[in-house]
């Protein structure tokens, strides 16, 4: 994976960088494991805006992962690296020895024609899926269960991986990309090797037009406003509204303000990624 970069034929071209998409093999997805994705244009089911800054973008159709790993001793093999539009790293086709087909994250160094398995007796190879209570420590690994059976949840990302610390008692210790340590159920899944498409963060997209093709419309600052718009309206010139600190255009503080309201999970960290 690399990132390649265009002559500029006007300024939008002279930023913009983009995937060279060589690890791509097969151009179409596979069709039974397609489904329908509407798109919403941040309104609620009652056609209210409650997320700006959405609508319009390229139409697509979402590619059924399968995060939960759970067809064990089956070997299968890698037929195909795919593109998917709804994520932002690449996707493997796998072909089960009873025929099935399912799509899985494509993690780096994962090749057409590897053979895969998940499950506990599974061989510790890149792609193949184990519970934490039967990988080694120091192992770099994506995809993992918070909860047994729910499907990975952290890692899956590009370029994302964690690292399995250490093992105590029916707890794994799991080292994430944030820099927190977390404990996680032994017995839940992970999936060893990081998640492709590293260059993915390299990218700019160069012009708004690009944007746009994702889904994401202009998002205009508050000082452009005038009062009745934002807190941050109004004053002559560039001057502002001189607010002592930066608002939501509800008032709400903007930066470091806690929002969260729920701290379950706490007892489960074990080191902040926040000093």
């Amino acid at each position: 994976m690399a990132t390649k970069q265009h002559k500029p034929t006007s300024p939008g071209r002279r930023a913009a960088t983009g995937s060279t998409f060589e690890e791509i093999t097969k151009q179409r997805p596979e069709k039974s494991l397609l489904s329908p994705l509407h798109s919403t244009g941040g309104r609620n089911n009652r056609g209210r805006m409650t997320s700006r800054h959405r609508g319009g973008g390229h139409k697509r159709a979402y590619r059924i992962i399968d995060f939960k790993r759970q067809k064990f001793d089956v070997p299968a093999t890698v037929a195909a690296i795919e593109y998917d539009p709804n994520r932002s790293a690449r996707i493997a086709l796998l072909f089960y020895a009873d025929g099935e087909k399912r799509y899985i994250l494509a993690p780096e160094k994962l090749h057409v024609g590897d053979k895969v398995t998940s499950g506990p007796k599974a061989e510790i190879h890149v792609g193949c899926a184990l519970p934490l209570l039967n990988i080694p420590l120091g192992s770099a690994i994506h995809n993992i269960e918070l909860k047994k059976g729910k499907g990975g949840q952290l890692a899956r990302s590009a370029g994302a991986s964690a690292q399995l610390m250490a093992k105590e008692g029916d707890y794994a210790h799991v080292r994430l990309t944030s820099g927190e340590v977390r404990i996680i159920r032994s017995e839940c899944m992970a999936t060893i090797g990081q998640v492709g498409n590293i260059d993915h963060e390299n990218i700019s997209l160069g012009k708004a037009g690009r944007s746009r093709w994702k889904g994401r419309r202009p998002h205009v600052r508050g000082v452009a406003m005038n009062p009745v718009d934002h807190p941050h309206g109004g004053g002559e010139g560039k001057a502002g509204a001189g607010n002592p600190h930066p608002v939501s255009p509800w008032g709400q503080l903007a930066k470091g303000f806690k929002t969260r309201k729920r701290h379950d999970s706490d007892r489960y960290i074990v080191k902040k990624r926040k000093k």
